[in-house]
């Protein structure tokens, strides 16, 4: 076994001895309903709280805003009038326990308290041994006895203000302030479910070296490749991802050795050893964690940026996609491994977060009309729980954030109709941009229909008539949209920035038109209310009837000619 694992009965003791009590606030009734859990659903897994989907439209709190409830008196109320119904809020390991086996939760008790005033659920973001690879939220007592948490090394031997993965003690201590916080939800917010889910530490990774060279992990790296990874990578085998399949054949995908003998020399067996003791010790706090109370727990990436040219350069042994297959191996209690995603091209990092089945969360990412598309993409194409801007504490509400949350309160009004449909797999979304990347058409196809999509263009055709498609771009333009098929022939559209046309199938040779178009939106209980009955001029995007028809295209479709997002329903026929 992991001699970080035989930990894992000690810490669970130990929790339990040190845990303070707090005022019961469970109900009857709690017990006999289900905690905040993952579900598979068809083909997408979904949160669920108080025994229902739930669709979480997020946005992370800076880092120290919730460590002053004073300072985010105020401020809750523009997080939910900005259209959120999640808050990511830290809680710190320094916070909670200040001097060593004495606990204090009033920072969990008043965000809790603030957010229920609020109707807002929460997902605790746990600082403790890492926040962006770094150690600065550990306790005092911890950051001054480094014979016993001792920090990562340098070739040099120079200590880094890293803690190490190799701290047995430090993971023990760790996971004992973990645990004790995660009684203490349950003693309060059982029954309530303001707490969903939690994230484990922050972007954890070694800066500056592909891995530590303590004497603990030099000694590591040198013996054995622990037998927990190579019995997983046997029985994976199969489905093992490219990136650890070419690391793996470099031996023959040998069974046994030390990590250079099994994975080869350089820097990726130094990225795999990394990876699987950041998981391992990360393991075991969330272990100790849910033996108290089983939330969902996530991690999340600092993903490799475009000037990176090796591990270290961003933080080695993180959770990025090349290192999912080994975190699944040494982390099986962490149930989410989640891209923050800065880079512009959202849709295709994503795709690379959500191979071989990972649930796709994003806790941060942009705002602004960028940020709508972003969401709309992750929940419309890739069937996501969840999506978290960084930092609106303050801005949620800014003209620049206006068409952000314009999407959320609509995406919110909407959220039950979306999460049936991802769970039917009758949803798709798109994501269209001028520049870096440019996309600018998109196609889906559902049912009978090809549905294609294009960003709004500012051009004219010849003869000085709008131009609904094609043209030119202004460079900053981006638009989205979300999808769902209601029936056969029904759909509900809800889109910015962009225009939508019909065709058949392939293979058939009808043409497709507009039965009955209608402009409209959901209330705050998710019922359609309808507006106008749109036709003529809003409807018609081209002119040119002879060469339309000849691409079986009708000439008309559904201009969501604004940043602004807008709900359409429209009923197709074949002709």
């Amino acid at each position: 076994m992991n001699r970080l694992s035989t930990l894992l009965l000690g810490v669970l003791a130990l929790a339990a001895a040190a845990c303070t009590s707090a005022p019961q606030e469970q109900t009857s009734a709690a017990s006999n309903l289900p905690q905040p859990h993952l579900e598979k659903r068809g083909p997408v897994t979904q949160l669920i709280v108080k025994g229902e989907p739930f669709l979480a439209l997020a946005s992370e709190l800076r880092n120290s805003s919730a460590s002053s409830p004073a300072y985010m008196e105020p401020l809750w109320a523009n997080l939910k009038e900005g259209g959120m119904n999640t808050v990511l809020a830290v809680v710190t390991w320094e916070q909670v326990e200040p001097v060593e086996d004495q606990f204090d939760f009033t920072v969990v008790d008043e965000m809790i308290k603030a957010a229920r005033a609020n109707d807002l659920k929460l997902a605790i973001l746990w600082f403790g041994s890492w926040k962006n690879g770094m150690s600065s939220y550990h306790p005092v007592w911890v950051k001054k006895d480094n014979a016993k948490y001792p920090p990562a090394l340098t070739k040099e031997g120079k200590k880094l203000p890293i803690l190490s993965t190799l701290g047995l003690a430090t993971a023990k201590a760790d996971g004992k302030a973990y645990a004790a916080m995660m009684k203490h939800i349950k003693e309060i917010d059982a029954a309530e479910q303001t707490v969903i889910m939690i994230q484990m530490e922050n972007e954890v990774g070694l800066h500056g070296y592909t891995r530590d060279y303590s004497p603990a992990a030099n000694a590591a790296f040198a013996g054995p490749v622990p037998a927990e990874l190579i019995n997983w990578l046997v029985a994976h085998k199969d489905n093992l991802l490219p990136e650890t399949m070419d690391a793996w054949k470099k031996s023959g995908c040998k069974t046994s050795g030390t990590w250079e003998e099994v994975f080869g020399k350089g820097d990726r067996t130094d990225e795999i050893f990394m990876a699987w003791n950041y998981a391992s010790y990360m393991n075991i706090v969330s272990a100790a964690g849910k033996a108290e109370y089983d939330l969902p727990t996530f991690v999340n990436a600092w993903i490799v940026q475009p000037e990176d040219k090796r591990p270290g350069n961003y933080p080695s042994g993180g959770p990025q996609a090349q290192n999912h297959d080994i975190w699944r191996a040494g982390a099986p209690a962490i149930d989410i491994l989640s891209p923050d995603i800065y880079l512009a091209d959202f849709p295709n990092i994503l795709r690379m977060y959500s191979r071989s089945g990972n649930p796709v969360f994003i806790p941060e990412s942009h705002a602004g009309q960028g940020g709508a598309a972003n969401a709309a993409f992750a929940i419309g194409e890739m069937g996501a729980i969840g999506y978290s801007p960084f930092g609106l504490e303050s801005g949620a509400t800014t003209p620049q954030n206006q068409t952000f949350a314009a999407f959320y309160k609509k995406a919110g009004c909407f959220s039950k109709e979306i999460l049936k449909a991802q769970a039917e797999g009758r949803i798709h979304g798109t994501w269209v941009k001028a520049l870096n990347p440019t996309r600018v058409k998109d196609e889906v196809v559902m049912g009978d229909y090809k549905i294609q999509f294009e960003l709004v263009s500012s051009g004219r055709r010849n003869g000085g008539a709008p131009q609904r498609t094609g043209g030119t771009y202004a460079p900053d333009a981006q638009g989205y949209a979300i999808v769902v098929q209601d029936d056969a022939d029904n759909f509900t559209f809800l889109g910015s920035n962009i225009r939508v046309v019909f065709q058949p199938k392939e293979g058939n040779a009808q043409t497709v038109g507009l039965a009955k178009v209608v402009h409209g939106d959901f209330d705050a209980d998710g019922n359609w209310v309808p507006g106008r009955w749109l036709n003529g001029d809003e409807i018609q995007l081209r002119y040119d009837i002879l060469p339309a028809i000849e691409e079986n295209y009708s000439g008309q479709g559904l201009d969501f000619g604004r940043p602004s997002p807008e709900f359409i329903k429209v009923q197709l026929y074949k002709y």
